[in-house]
Order: C-alpha cells, then structure tokens, then sequence
C-alpha cells in the first residue's frame, strides 16, 4: 500500500507527480528544485541561494513523511554545472549527519524553470514497533 505525502511547506507538484510516496517505511522523495513554496517562484539565480531551497523544500517533505533528512539513504544531484559541487558539498553538510547518504551527483543539460540544480531521494523511517 503506498501513501502520498503532500505539505504545504513544499513547492507543489507543477506535474503529473507527488511530493512523496510512502510505501511500508520507505519514502520515496521527487525531485525538489529552488521554488519557494509560497510564490512557486525560483528564490534566485544565486546557486548557492538555491541550493539551500532545495534543501529546505527536501526538509520540509521529510517531516511530512514522519522523518528528518537524515533519514534520507540515498540522495541524486542532478546540476547544470559540475563547477558547483563544492558548493553542494559544504551546503550538504550543513544538513546532513554523518553517516551520509549514498548519493550520486550528475550535470544535465537542462533542469525544470531552469533552475541549476535538482535534487531527489529515498528515504528510510524508523521503525518503532
């Protein structure tokens, strides 16, 4: 049985797609980009900006599944340049515990709204049963 997550305090799907999908204690998180999720607009064209909303869009469906970022066990980067991902890394441990995720970070050659940066994830939840 598969449960979907939705919260405000995320950009809403601008697609045929959820926020979330829940399945046993698993959560499998879309991709968040930049917006902010009262405007729907990109925060800015600053990378760094933007890669702390992307963060922060990302925190916010964690804690609408029921769990932190840190639950998160996998995480894909997706940028338009691969230049940043310095910037990734510093701006990743500002939110994330060690042990890190498993993650993988790729440049494409577009993103949605053009946006430089998209990131998405799996996330396990405790079991406390």
């Amino acid at each position: 049985m598969k449960t979907i997550i939705s919260t405000d305090n995320a950009p809403s799907a601008i697609g045929t797609y959820s926020q979330a999908v829940k399945v046993n204690n698993t959560v499998y998180l879309s991709g968040q980009i930049p917006l902010v999720p009262e405007t729907m607009e990109v925060i800015s064209e600053d990378f760094t900006e933007q890669t702390q909303q992307v963060f922060k869009n990302l925190v916010a469906v964690c804690e609408a599944a029921g769990g932190n970022i840190n639950d998160i066990v996998k995480v894909n980067i997706f940028l338009q340049d691969l230049t940043n991902f310095a910037t990734v890394n510093e701006i990743m441990s500002q939110y994330f515990q060690q042990p890190y995720p498993a993650r993988a970070a790729v440049q494409v050659a577009r993103l949605p709204k053009d946006v430089a940066i998209e990131i998405d994830g799996i996330m396990e939840l405790p079991n406390y049963s």
